[in-house]
């Protein structure tokens, strides 16, 4: 990869969707501007956002930049590692078996289910009462 190139891709997650950008440099990770480690606090979600560079090697060796909108902070996080797993595999298509294996590049579908009318919830119906 040579200085001018970038890699781009799209994470997502429940209602959170992260355009992420890789190139060549020192290892810093932004996140809206900010230190990924501001942004994420806690030291799972930081950990998180690590995983895939560690499984792929390359933890010290890329920058990344991430515009992250939409959803919570653990939706926003897992959105992050989703297209920093993509980014990794479109720089290089031998990092795919080892982020699949992990799990990293299944985007996961699960999100909130919507409120039917006459129920409380989407599933949960009214309370019975005999009288």
């Amino acid at each position: 990869m040579s200085t001018t190139d970038t890699n781009r891709a799209i994470g997502r997650r429940k209602t959170a969707s992260a355009r992420v950008r890789l190139t060549s440099g020192k290892g810093t990770i932004t996140v809206n501007g900010k230190d990924f480690k501001v942004y994420f606090p806690h030291k799972l979600q930081q950990q998180t956002i690590l995983e895939p560079l560690q499984v792929a090697g390359k933890d010290g060796a890329l920058d990344v930049s991430v515009k992250v909108a939409g959803g919570g902070i653990n939706g926003q996080c897992e959105a992050v590692r989703h297209g920093i797993s993509r980014a990794l595999v479109e720089l290089n298509e031998q990092n795919k078996p080892l982020l699949k294996v992990k799990g990293f590049l299944t985007r996961d579908s699960r999100s909130k289910e919507r409120k039917k009318f006459g129920r409380r919830r989407a599933r949960r119906g009214h309370q019975w009462r005999k009288r």
